[in-house]
């Protein structure tokens, strides 16, 4: 069974980046605010978890403090999906999601500045080589596209959010052990408290749903992309390596990048391709978790000690 398990995370860990990537379409084809759209996503998975941590008799944790960086993690995450959106309006969904995924390089500014994890050269390298594969990206972009700085600006904004979501997720287990379902309800809690005054300053007249196909594209979208998506991806990762999981995660901008290409007929030129596929080998060098000095160092004159014995 673990062996089955092994071999069934990386296709869960693809079909998962694959749903976040067709979660795109419908916020480009719903007519309903960017804003808006993440309560309303929030809203509904916020239900579903609340109905699944009553079913698997899941508690708040004791610590007040544990609640706090819950909630404050939801309202990240609920900024994170707002400018994700509003950037999926600007440039497409493609670049935007590209650009969320910028978030690893905020995580390791985070784990530098608050945590004191090192950096290695490797990353350090990364980070430039995702500078350029941006700018690749951006330079046509921004010769015909006049809400591009808005698309850009909004989508690496996004990344950062998701960043301090994620590390507010750390936080909370750090301070209390929190149950999955329970930790994801005080997630969505967090983000549709957050959401409810920039929707109303900004989507004013564009909040609800305008027809019954829309009502159901926004329940796939809360229940499908934000429920099924996040229990893919969660299951997996712990099964995987990180090398394995920051080159499969990857399958989640080159998905909407195809999608955006075919199906939103989207003009991405060669230097764009060519930026795109330099980002994403940037991210997925950032992702790679460096070996600690002490066991590199042992691996290098290890070999020079090496005895045969007869």
């Amino acid at each position: 069974m673990a062996i089955a398990a092994s071999r069934s995370a990386p296709i869960g860990l693809v079909i998962g980046c694959i749903i976040f990537g067709l979660g795109s379409l419908i916020v480009a084809h719903v007519d309903i605010g960017g804003w808006a759209m993440s309560f309303w996503r929030l809203a509904i998975s916020g239900v579903v978890f609340a109905v699944l941590a009553k079913i698997m008799g899941q508690h708040l944790p004791r610590s007040r403090r544990a609640i706090f960086y819950g909630l404050l993690s939801g309202a990240f995450l609920g900024f994170d999906l707002a400018l994700w959106h509003e950037s999926i309006y600007a440039v497409g969904p493609g670049i935007s999601t590209l650009l969320n995924s910028l978030q690893i390089f905020f995580l390791a500014a985070i784990g530098f500045l608050y945590f004191n994890e090192r950096q290695s050269i490797l990353q350090l390298i990364s980070l430039f080589l995702a500078m350029a594969g941006v700018a690749m990206i951006g330079s046509p972009e921004f010769a015909h596209n006049s809400a591009a700085t808005w698309g850009f600006i909004s989508g690496i904004v996004s990344g950062a959010m998701l960043a301090a979501s994620m590390t507010f997720i750390r936080k909370t287990h750090d301070t209390e052990p929190t149950p999955i379902f329970m930790l994801m309800q005080l997630i969505s809690i967090g983000g549709v408290l957050a959401m409810i005054i920039p929707m109303f300053l900004f989507d004013m007249g564009n909040i609800l749903p305008n027809s019954w196909s829309e009502i159901v594209w926004v329940l796939i979208y809360g229940t499908v992309m934000q429920c099924l998506a996040w229990g893919l991806i969660a299951y997996s990762i712990p099964k995987l390596s990180l090398a394995l999981t920051g080159l499969l995660l990857l399958s989640e901008p080159i998905a909407a990048l195809v999608i955006d290409y075919t199906w939103l007929d989207k003009p991405i030129n060669t230097l764009q391709w060519s930026g795109a596929l330099l980002t994403m080998f940037a991210i997925y060098l950032g992702s790679l978790k460096p070996k600690p000095r002490a066991l590199r160092r042992y691996r290098f004159f290890s070999r020079f000690y090496k005895r045969k014995y007869k």
